[in-house]
């Protein structure tokens, strides 16, 4: 139950949900009221989660894959082919599990056609979810995400802590989701359950990064950080890689199926919203 997944708990909580999550480490969690069972890959589970999944009818996973897929189901695999209460999985996937567009668009039909490592694990991942699902004949999700912002991680935040980058690769674009906007569509994935339900949601809005980050700039008021090529060799390999992939996202049909609409349609509501 990470940063995600404490939101999406505080909305379902306020529906009337039960709602339980794990932690890698109880020591940094968050003392907020949810609660949390130990998840670690090279310890037991524990008698109380055996016992939550069991129990449990949904089941989402958030956690970032390796090299063999995920490593949360690894673990938690027995136990969720034998809980007799469930009824749904999920899992956070990423874009990053389609190549590269040059700028050009996806939705839900696209292929998942990456080649480099992060991609291939995601797909990876979710491939292991779909078979417990086909497995179990339960109804499954996966979300295919762009980059999520929200409180606690934003571009107003990283500009007033000085944290902030101002990375140009011209003609690159992004789509991003407002975190709240993520729980909302999970909890109407949850409310209209799909054999294999496949879902991208994103704003309506590819935009550059550095437009973003300058519109955060004026809206706070703050100083513009230096601009850095993206080829910069002082970027570590991973940044660079990152802004390799040059894609927009359509997600109209995750909206008609889902009834969905996001409450921030741009970047522009989203960082207005959070500077209030």
């Amino acid at each position: 139950m990470g940063w995600s997944g404490c939101v999406l708990a505080t909305q379902l909580q306020a529906l009337g949900v039960r709602v339980v999550g794990t932690t890698r480490d109880p020591a940094s969690a968050p003392d907020d009221g949810l609660l949390r069972h130990p998840l670690r890959t090279d310890t037991t589970l524990s008698a109380a989660l055996l016992d939550e999944i069991a129990q449990a009818e949904a089941v989402l996973c958030s956690v970032p894959p390796d090299a063999e897929g995920d490593p949360a189901l690894r673990v938690l695999l027995p136990a969720l082919q034998a809980s007799p209460a469930l009824r749904w999985v999920g899992y956070l996937s990423s874009t990053s599990v389609y190549a590269d567009r040059a700028g050009g668009w996806i939705d839900e039909s696209s292929e998942a056609d990456a080649v480099e490592a992060t991609g291939m694990q995601r797909r990876r991942a979710e491939a292991q979810w779909r078979a417990l699902a086909v497995e179990r004949g339960i109804t499954s999700a996966l979300f295919r995400l762009p980059g999520l912002y929200g409180p606690g991680r934003n571009a107003l935040l990283q500009l007033s802590q000085g944290r902030a980058r101002h990375i140009v690769r011209p003609g690159l674009v992004f789509n991003r989701l407002h975190v709240e906007d993520l729980a909302a569509v999970i909890i109407a994935a949850l409310q209209r359950p799909a054999a294999q339900g496949l879902y991208l949601p994103s704003d309506d809005e590819p935009a550059p990064p550095q437009d973003v980050l300058a519109f955060a700039a004026q809206l706070g008021g703050f100083a513009m950080p230096a601009a850095v090529a993206w080829d910069d060799p002082a970027l570590s390999p991973t940044l660079r890689r990152f802004y390799q992939s040059n894609k927009r996202i359509d997600s109209r049909g995750t909206r008609a199926v889902l009834g969905w609409e996001p409450r921030f349609p741009t970047y522009r509501e989203g960082l207005r919203n959070l500077l209030r």
